[in-house]
């Protein structure tokens, strides 16, 4: 779908479920990865993720359109528009608009870190550290000992979404 389909799409909704014209430009933000969509106090235009229409189709993406009209007519009558306000829940009521959009199952993204060892001459304490430092500044938090470098091992950690 194209942002010219989108844009038509958004005015006839706009129509049909509230009666009043969409004036403002609606599109595709391909960056937007954590939302189905939002609406631009600013310049009053709607940008919508092209990922979640990509991956549940029309019937999602109207949802969404929905949701993001809510806020837009009701911020252009300078009602309640904001997710906690009483007219924002009772328009998506009327329109049958979802308050959440769905999510897309996304894989882990893996990444290597270093940690770093140290340990101190007296005590022995053990001392692991994702930073290297200087020793000669440092010294044991126990016993105030000498601090020695021992190793640095590689490790795989999980965290962060691919898309």
């Amino acid at each position: 779908m194209s942002d010219e389909q989108v844009q038509r799409l958004v005015e006839e909704l706009s129509i049909t479920k509230f009666g009043m014209p969409f004036l403002h430009k609606a599109y595709f933000n391909k960056r937007l990865k954590t939302t189905g969509g939002r609406y631009l106090l600013r310049s009053h235009n709607i940008e919508l993720n092209k990922k979640l229409y990509d991956h549940f189709g029309e019937g999602e993406l109207q949802g969404i359109i929905l949701h993001e009209l809510c806020h837009y007519h009701l911020h252009i009558r300078g009602l309640g528009y904001k997710h906690r306000d009483q007219d924002f829940r009772k328009l998506l009521k009327k329109v049958g608009a979802p308050r959440f959009c769905s999510t897309i199952e996304t894989e882990k993204k893996k990444h290597k870190q270093t940690i770093h060892t140290y340990i101190c001459m007296k005590c022995h304490q053990l001392y692991r550290r994702k930073r290297k430092m200087d020793t000669s500044k440092y010294c044991c938090g126990k016993c105030k000992g000498k601090l020695i470098y021992e190793k640095s091992e590689v490790t795989e950690e999980v965290s962060g979404e691919v898309y």
